[in-house]
């Protein structure tokens, strides 16, 4: 059995790994996929084909963002073929359309399009708030005009959610499912499956190769997934348990794929009246007082995950700064001391911390955390939520005056650049635990003038202050993360995984 990670080969119009096909690719057939982790939003029938409820997170089958990030997080054109700066602090961008894209029902790709889209995603997605104008241009041009500079903004125009649809109110843009993507939808049951078939009309000349895409959720189902791989039910298993990697090379009939880097897990500190993480003292015994070796060595295995550093970047970031190594038993006995002088000297309950099946080892993860805290005097329960409904619960609505806020919660984060990365730290942003104060400020002066700066090396110099702060501080808890792996069956070929899982292509994938 193979592990295969295939490096891109070119632009993103370029055949990926050409040169590393032994056959020639062939046309037609269907692929059945289950994906193990799935999207945290919960589709009804009227949404199940918009882009942000979409059954798996791999919104490329029927859509394309402007700008895609390749496996190396670089970026790559899509639907845009130019990103430039349109002012000196680069608050001001214009992108150039690709010229002769059709949406699935032969209707042109038009600058209205990318702007009526937008005016939905700066509304709902996160790292598209920032926006304040969009504009349509000639030539093919669309103009964003941002509330401040930011020198890494085209990597939100690949955000997942960042999908182009035609132009429609925002009460309804998207739920038609109609994209620009290589397969169209052909139907769909909310949350359990969707089906696409090849659309012919793509603009990647000569793609898609298959004919038609099952797609299965069996997030938290991860034994009766691989039980439908073996049995032929399934051609591919998407995000599977790392510690599941080796028993599955035993298998000559199926290839194991890493992504390389993925997700982690951000631990809401929440910090509303009355909560023990108003104390920056028990943040920082809870960061310390957490076992992350031993989640690396428990969770995911040698060479499958990577400690984390508190902040939402992934160790393979090159901006990524790790925290200082301290052995166990003097991390424990700091942890103890540091209880003892916020007037626990006996330890601290900190309560219920809740989790969703989000991705297959998230209940040993945890399991782990919560045994490992333990020893340093933080005590908690857990409590498995579903996955319907779980990011309201997580999140709340935030009106103090009701007792009505967020929860100590878990929710997973992927890989992503650190101007997105490190902005979901934000005081106003939930993941942050709605984190206040001067060295908030003081982050986020930082952050801001992070975003103007033009020198990499200069920025990566402030990224690294930020997350100092972020170590003192500890807004949030990161403990550690893991790879991303998917299994199939021999005869799927020109597969590629990707550390963003909702990143993944199927375009040039075929069944020999």
């Amino acid at each position: 059995m193979n592990i295969t990670r295939r490096g891109l080969a070119g632009l993103a119009l370029t055949p990926l790994a050409a040169a590393a096909q032994t056959a020639t690719p062939r046309r037609g057939g269907t692929i059945i996929v289950a994906q193990c982790s799935a999207n945290r939003f919960v589709a009804s029938a009227q949404t199940a084909r918009h882009p942000y409820f979409t059954v798996d997170l791999t919104t490329r089958i029927p859509y394309n963002a402007l700008v895609w990030v390749d496996r190396e997080m670089r970026l790559q054109p899509e639907l845009a073929t130019a990103w430039v700066p349109a002012s000196a602090d680069q608050s001001v961008w214009d992108i150039t359309l690709r010229p002769g894209v059709r949406f699935h029902d032969g209707t042109p790709l038009r600058a209205e399009d990318v702007v009526a889209s937008y005016e939905l995603h700066r509304q709902r997605n996160f790292a598209s708030g920032q926006i304040q104008k969009i504009e349509a241009m000639a030539d093919g041009r669309v103009r964003f005009t941002l509330d401040a500079g930011n020198s890494e903004f085209p990597y939100v125009l690949a955000e997942y959610q960042n999908m182009i649809m035609p132009a429609a109110p925002v009460e309804t843009i998207g739920n038609t499912g109609i994209g620009t993507g290589p397969f169209r939808f052909a139907s769909t049951d909310p949350n359990r499956i969707a089906v696409y078939e090849r659309n012919p009309a793509y603009w990647r000349e000569g793609f898609p190769y298959l004919d038609r895409i099952e797609l299965h959720n069996r997030e938290g189902q991860q034994e009766t997934a691989l039980a439908g791989l073996r049995s032929g039910q399934f051609d591919m298993v998407m995000t599977i348990d790392p510690r599941s990697v080796r028993g599955l090379q035993r298998d000559a009939d199926l290839i194991v794929d890493s992504g390389g880097g993925g997700h982690h897990y951000v631990i809401q500190l929440p910090k509303h009246p009355g909560s023990p993480f108003e104390d920056k003292r028990v943040r920082q015994a809870l960061a310390l007082g957490v076992d992350r070796e031993a989640i690396v060595r428990l969770v995911y295995g040698e060479g499958n995950g990577w400690i984390g550093n508190d902040s939402h970047l992934v160790a393979a970031d090159p901006n990524f700064m790790a925290l200082p190594r301290i052995p166990r038993a003097e991390a424990v006995a700091r942890a103890r001391a540091l209880l003892a002088t916020a007037g626990h000297p006996n330890g601290i309950n900190l309560g219920t911390l809740y989790w969703s099946p989000q991705s297959p080892e998230v209940g040993r993860y945890f399991q782990v955390l919560q045994e490992t805290a333990r020893e340093a005097g933080l005590t908690m329960a857990l409590e498995q939520r579903p996955a319907d409904g779980y990011v309201q619960f997580r999140t709340g609505d935030n009106d103090f005056s009701k007792g009505s806020f967020h929860r100590f919660a878990m929710t997973a984060v992927g890989p992503r650049n650190p101007g997105i990365s490190l902005f979901r730290m934000r005081g106003a942003f939930v993941e942050s635990g709605h984190w206040r104060g001067p060295e908030h400020d003081a982050y986020m002066a930082l952050y801001a003038q992070a975003m103007r700066e033009g020198d990499a090396a200069a920025r990566r110099d402030m990224f690294h202050r930020m997350q100092r702060i972020l170590h003192e501080e500890v807004p949030a808890l990161l403990p550690a993360g893991t790879m991303t792996f998917s299994v199939r069956r021999r005869h799927v070929q020109g597969f590629e995984f990707h550390p963003q899982i909702w990143s993944v292509r199927f375009d040039e994938v075929w069944r020999s």
